[in-house]
């Protein structure tokens, strides 16, 4: 696995594993099968590892935490805190204050079993919180050694830069894909501005571009997706005919529709690091495989005419009222 640079100093595979599934959202997950995952990934030399401490909530660190143990030094870890979740689960809304961001730290620094997080993301941001003020927190969290790379997720352009003047902002990490373009002009263009380095989470379209479903009914009903406005009546079926242009060239390639997905992805700079997201060795391997195939400027052209931005049916959430803040 070749390796990119996020924000000009982080260093991790071109490719990084998204862990939130193996715990939540995508139906009932098995821990051990998921170690078995993120030790399959860490061998093939995908050493960006992906989590949250809203995820489970909170049992997806412990898990991740769980499978580096004897291998911490293999692995670039990412994690995040300001989506706040009760122990069952409840949503308590977000929250970036300077007192939280320390004790958020902390907690998960101890279910990870770690002693430092490479890299610490804000989840989504605090609107009642100056950005200056969680930031300011984070940075305090560098000087303490207990963070090595700061993060932003679902940030505006103008918060980024806010941001960035207090302390350096490693990656902004935010849902991209090809039926998710949304970043493509002043996101993507103020991050390179800034040498901030840019993570798609959702790289496959939460697995609509893999070409796995063919009707609503398809999607397991405790399964997440089953709520999704994008997987939802007329809007499925809409964005179904994106896949089907996929799979034309999917077949020509001899690759899988998702393999295609990725590597659009990864064509669209080298400042870019998708994170896919399986529970499964299958999926984690022909993901993999993905970094390997090379699309030509006809490919590309064909997949831009396929899947323009704003071609997508449908919102990225049912509620949108906390991302690109």
């Amino acid at each position: 696995m070749k390796q990119r640079t996020l924000g000009g100093k982080l260093k991790v595979s071109e490719m990084g594993l998204g862990c939130m599934g193996m715990s939540e959202f995508y139906g009932k997950g098995d821990d051990a099968e998921s170690i078995r995952v993120i030790h399959a990934a860490l061998d093939a030399g995908v050493n960006f590892l992906d989590t949250a401490d809203m995820y489970g909530p909170f049992t997806n660190e412990m898990l991740v935490g769980k499978a580096i143990k004897d291998r911490r030094d293999k692995v670039v870890l990412a994690t995040k805190f300001g989506n706040v979740r009760g122990p069952n689960g409840e949503r308590l809304g977000v929250n970036g204050k300077p007192d939280y961001v320390r004790k958020s730290c902390d907690a998960s620094l101890k279910r990870l079993g770690v002693d430092h997080i490479d890299l610490y993301y804000q989840h989504r941001v605090d609107t009642t919180v100056p950005i200056e003020e969680t930031i300011g927190a984070m940075a305090e969290l560098v000087a303490a050694g207990k963070v090595r790379f700061l993060g932003m997720s679902e940030a505006s352009p103008a918060t980024i830069r806010r941001a960035h003047k207090v302390h350096p902002v490693t990656a902004l990490q935010t849902e991209y894909s090809l039926w998710s373009r949304d970043p493509e002009g002043e996101i993507l263009d103020t991050v390179r501005e800034l040498g901030i380095g840019f993570v798609p989470y959702s790289p496959l379209g939460r697995g609509f571009l893999t070409g796995a479903f063919q009707k609503p009914e398809d999607i397991p009903e405790d399964d997440f997706r089953r709520h999704h406005p994008r997987f939802q009546g007329e809007n499925f079926y809409k964005n179904l005919e994106v896949v089907k242009k996929v799979k034309e060239l999917a077949a020509e390639k001899h690759a899988t529709p998702g393999q295609i997905a990725l590597a659009w992805v990864l064509a669209q700079g080298d400042d870019i690091v998708p994170i896919p997201g399986t529970k499964h060795e299958k999926y984690l391997r022909e993901n993999i495989a993905a970094a390997e195939i090379v699309l030509t400027k006809d490919d590309l052209v064909r997949l831009d005419e396929a899947a323009p931005k704003g071609a997508t049916t449908g919102e990225r959430y049912a509620d949108m009222s906390t991302v690109n803040k």
